[in-house]
């Protein structure tokens, strides 16, 4: 079994699909656009997600190199923005550095602290 990753980068669509899918993903909103591809509720986690987006978009290639009456091309599509959406969201939470919490943050300004403590 190959993890999300390595399936992500041996992905290969015919260059106007994938073309597509770059333009749109710049438009991409996971809370808008995921919740209409995979169907409304909660919302999984990214790598959960991109593995549903992949079986979709396995499905729809297969339709299509099939040429079956019911491929759509804009469906197609979609699930290939999403996916393009996803895999860019998932690069930037595994290259972001990981901050503190809210509860171990400091939050006092540098006036607070020049101010001497209550007795």
């Amino acid at each position: 079994m190959q993890d999300v990753y390595t399936r992500l980068t041996l992905l290969r669509r015919p260059r106007i699909l994938a073309r597509a899918a770059r333009l749109g993903a710049q438009n991409y909103s996971r809370q808008r656009d995921l919740r209409r591809i995979l169907g409304y509720g909660t919302l999984p986690k990214p790598v959960a997600a991109v593995m549903q987006l992949l079986e979709l978009e396995s499905a729809q290639d297969t339709a299509r190199k099939a040429g079956e009456a019911g491929y759509s091309l804009i469906r197609h599509v979609d699930v290939l923005i999403a996916l393009a959406g996803e895999a860019a969201f998932l690069r930037n939470t595994a290259t972001r550095p990981k901050t503190e919490t809210a509860a171990f943050q400091d939050r006092r300004s540098a006036a607070a602290e020049a101010t001497a403590p209550c007795p």
